[in-house]
């Protein structure tokens, strides 16, 4: 099973992470999507995937909604082998934090023993691109070939 999580303090990580389950769907894939404001660390699956979407807000802290999750993963610090992740990120390149939501994630989720698939998907806002057709690029450039991989391993 895909789990995609978004943090966002706009809505737009939402709509991304919306898109990506509906592209995940398209390609036969499982995929659900959850607010991470309502996801618990507990609630992660060995053998499950999970792709976080998540913007990053103020002085490159964590959105509002990533808040709790991102703290519970700190304070119970699970151990994460057998769980993959990949992170697409929305920032603005004009700021000097840019997609500092998606990097905090990353690396937490690597020195907890989690396996990344693919490279880091970046939205910049600075760009003028809409953050979904960003996301939809990665996502067949790097997620649905990574989770096909994985599949037939």
């Amino acid at each position: 099973m895909i789990h995609v999580l978004f943090g966002t303090e706009t809505g737009n990580a939402e709509l991304v992470a919306d898109d990506i389950v509906d592209c995940l769907k398209q390609s036969d894939l499982d995929a659900d999507v959850a607010d991470m404001a309502y996801f618990s660390a507990a609630d992660l699956n060995v053998g499950d995937t999970y792709v976080l979407v998540c913007s990053t807000y103020g002085d490159g802290e964590l959105p509002n909604s990533a808040q709790p999750f991102y703290g519970q993963l700190q304070e119970q610090m699970p151990d994460l082998n057998g769980i993959r992740f990949a992170v697409f990120g929305l920032g603005d390149s004009y700021y000097a934090t840019f997609n500092n939501g998606a990097k905090i994630f990353k690396e937490h989720l690597l020195s907890l023993g989690a396996q990344q698939l693919g490279q880091v998907g970046v939205h910049d806002a600075s760009s003028g691109e809409i953050p979904t057709d960003a996301a939809l690029s990665w996502a067949d450039e790097q997620l649905i070939p990574a989770l096909t991989a994985l599949a037939q391993s």
